[in-house]
């Protein structure tokens, strides 16, 4: 049997490459499409990835065995605990039979319960809990309760349900890739294109090979992942033990005395063997059996038969080993263990890179005017709060302006939609998007959402479930939604809508409790803390207001909209500036959102004289508009009454308490049932658009039930500080900060572990 396995194994390590075990090559094919296919679901959002309330450091590798991630664990776990930041360790754990979680201290388990490895890590680390179960998810939860600040997953690469900040991957020096086919075939897991993925990919046995083969296999892995992410470790010996029931220290002079025999069952036996080697012992025998192995009375029988055939002064074998000998034929054996450790070169250089991929990214994306001024807004307080993040916008519809402003990174796919984005009210909107480069749009953005894959912690949008399908497609990882847009007074959400929601959206804060509830009902995550729509309200008066404060007579605000057709749709109000100037005695205040030129209305409306001086005015016939552009709350928290042919703009003006009055037109109509009596819509005419103003204006109880009915179904703000609390405390952007902080700052001159690390893995 051990003669198969070794055959198996030359073949899989790329040692022989024309046996009869190429016969496997099928079946490698199909595990090649399989991953390749589950890869796919992930990175797409077809299958769910959960990020989990504290930091989570992935160790894992592309290959079966071998690597050394037990040891490179323990490594890691030691530079956290010297920083004093408390850690803990989940674990597969395999060959236990452990379903739901365990947590072990100082070895306090049997091997049957939690498997060899985390036996092993739990007696190395004393102190540090190890949390085993196959629920990794449920592991962390389990590890939050015992008030760990970090986790590191053994072995977690593959496993990507399991929201991670920094994937570290190994790859073993002496032996990359294999034969470079997929298991059964070979020893690849994943393909070596998947490094991409890794934050960090670290050669391990750098000192098993020649400074050429290190050089060719860095080489290598530099067509996969940038120069900065690659490192090197090396296997160290610090000593040996002898194990008899329990451990004695015995030198490197008496050792080198002995002749033994080498038994292991680890995923590189071969590394295993070279390294004692290379330690000046070279084992008479090797005996391999494949990894995890449990071993039976009658091989420690057959083992010690070995010793005696062969003159061997006794065994040597690999400290995980000892965890997967039957009990009673422990009893009286002796055997030799070589205390080795892990040592990372550069440390000063890791630490920083580990440090920076802690440090907790989020991705705003909105999909609509009135969405950045949410999204900026919403952006601004994430980097007040958390000013070691690093916050990006992503406004997919419009010029980012409202980001921009703000000093919010942005990115950008040099697209404006002539119309505002996807208007599904309009087919002749929806055919300018499409003439404009629509579609060749959305691939772009694609694009840029791949760079983003796996390099983000936290993708909040702003908008609709139109916006969060776009970026669940796009980069993969479970997103939060502030819904602006879809609300149970406007028919509520689809069926689809609702699996959507529920299944593809960590959270949801919506406008109004209602719609809250209405979502919760079917299984999603939903509050309601205010409406986000109302914080550019509460957090927006920061300029002087527009009105001249001294004159007695109406103030009407006019607004244009943030979109394109705001240009042309600046005649009619100037028009109707006009008519309202004939029949009341009022002034008026033209609100000119960012992403407009001002220039560019003066000129598309030439008749009117444009005065420069003391602020821009328009003047025709003595009726004087002043051209704002501050903040809307400014201008609107002092005005009587809004002419209005926005979208977001005009609904915060009714949350004020201001009646609207805008135009009936198809695309107003699903706004009309969200404000209800608090807006009212009349034909595309100015002199419609007067008449309706002098009416409401004559009328006081008319007046104050549309006031009352704005301010009803609009709500209160808060909805952005809940979402800065949730990700503060359930997402732990506030440990992450912390941790973040204290790596940065941590000298690069470290002194090295205590504890020394064992063989294994």
């Amino acid at each position: 049997m051990r003669s198969l396995i070794r055959s198996y194994l030359d073949f899989a390590r790329g040692e022989k490459r024309f046996t009869p075990w190429i016969l496997l090559y099928p079946l490698g094919l199909v595990s090649r499409a399989a991953v390749s296919f589950r890869n796919f679901c992930y990175d797409h959002g077809m299958l769910a990835s959960y990020e989990p309330e504290i930091p989570v450091i992935s160790v894992g590798n592309i290959t079966f065995g071998g690597t050394n991630k037990t040891p490179f664990v323990e490594m890691l776990a030691s530079y956290l605990e010297e920083l004093n930041i408390k850690t803990g360790i989940i674990s597969r754990g395999y060959g236990g039979n452990t379903e739901t979680p365990v947590i072990i201290k100082n070895g306090n388990a049997t091997r049957s319960l939690v498997g060899d490895e985390p036996l092993l890590l739990s007696s190395r680390l004393p102190g540090i809990p190890v949390a085993v179960s196959k629920d990794r998810l449920g592991d962390v939860t389990a590890l939050a309760g015992e008030k760990v600040e970090v986790v590191i997953a053994d072995d977690a690469f593959q496993h990507r349900k399991l929201g991670r900040d920094v994937d570290i991957v190994l790859v073993d020096a002496t032996s990359p890739f294999g034969n470079g086919l997929y298991a059964p075939a070979g020893i690849l897991r994943e393909s070596p294109r998947s490094l991409g993925r890794a934050h960090i990919v670290v050669l391990t046995k750098a000192n098993q090979v020649s400074p050429k083969e290190l050089a060719e296999v860095k080489g290598e892995i530099k067509k996969r992942v940038p120069a900065e992410r690659i490192f090197s470790s090396v296997l160290e010996l610090s000593g040996w033990a002898l194990w008899d029931g329990k451990w004695q220290e015995i030198s490197e002079e008496n050792v080198k005395k002995g002749k033994y025999v080498a038994f292991s069952a680890i995923g590189s036996p071969s590394s295993f063997w070279r390294f004692l080697s290379d330690q000046g012992v070279p084992p008479v025998e090797n005996h391999f059996f494949k990894d995890h192995h449990r071993f039976t009375e009658e091989d420690m029988a057959n083992l010690k038969k070995r010793v005696k055939e062969t003159g061997a002064n006794g065994l040597v074998c690999t400290e995980k080993d000892i965890h997967n000998i039957p009990e009673k034929s422990r009893q009286g054996l002796k055997l030799l263990v070589p205390r080795i450790r892990t040592s990372i070169k550069d440390r000063g250089r890791f630490l920083k890179r580990l440090a920076e991929n802690l440090k907790p990214r989020v991705i705003v994306t909105s999909n609509g005017h009135g969405e950045d001024s949410i999204g900026a807004l919403l952006a601004r307080k994430l980097k007040a709060r958390f000013p070691e993040a690093e916050i990006t916008a992503f406004p997919i519809v419009g010029s980012g302006e409202h980001y921009r402003t703000k000093g919010i990174k942005t990115v950008f796919s040099n697209y404006v939609s002539p119309t505002g984005g996807v208007i599904k009210y309009s087919f002749r909107d929806l055919w300018k998007d499409l003439r404009a480069g629509l579609i060749r749009d959305i691939m772009t953005q694609f694009r840029i959402w791949k760079q983003f894959r796996g390099k983000v912690r936290t993708v909040i949008c702003v908008g609709d479930i139109y916006l969060l399908l776009h970026a669940l497609w796009g980069q993969g990882q479970l997103p939060v939604l502030v819904a602006t847009a879809k609300t149970v007074y406007l028919k509520g959400h689809w069926r689809i809508e609702h699996y959507i929601l529920k299944k593809r959206c960590r959270k949801v804060w919506t406008r109004d409790p209602d719609t809250a509830r209405d979502i919760s009902a079917s299984g999603g995550n939903a509050v309601f803390e205010g409406n986000p729509i109302m914080d550019l309200v509460s957090d927006n008066y920061s300029g002087e207001s527009p009105w001249e404060k001294d004159k007695k007579s109406a103030r009407i605000l006019l607004l244009p909209g943030s979109r394109h057709r705001a240009y042309s749709d600046m005649n009619l109000l100037l028009e109707t500036a006009l008519h309202l100037d004939r029949i009341l005695e009022c002034q008026f205040v033209a609100v000119i959102a960012p992403t407009i030129e001002l220039e560019k209305i003066s000129g598309s409306n030439s008749d009117w004289h444009h005065e420069k001086g003391n602020g821009d005015f328009l003047e025709k016939r003595g009726t004087r508009i002043k051209m704002y552009q501050g903040p809307l709350p400014c201008a609107a928290s002092d005005a009587t009454i809004l002419v209005g042919l926005g979208g977001t703009a005009n609904q915060v003006c009714a949350g004020l308490g201001i009646p609207v009055v805008s135009v009936k037109e198809k695309g107003k109509m699903p706004q009309k049932k969200l404000l209800g009596e608090a807006e009212v819509l009349v034909e595309r005419n100015a002199r419609a658009l007067a008449h309706e103003v002098e009416k409401i204006l004559s009328s006081e109880k008319r007046y104050r039930r549309m006031a009352e009915t704005g301010r009803k179904r609009l709500g209160s703000p808060g909805a952005l500080d809940s979402v800065i609390e949730s990700l503060m405390k359930g997402s732990g952007w506030e440990t992450r900060n912390r941790i973040q902080v204290k790596l940065a700052g941590y000298s690069s001159e470290i002194n090295c572990p205590k504890e020394v690390t064992p063989f294994g893995g």
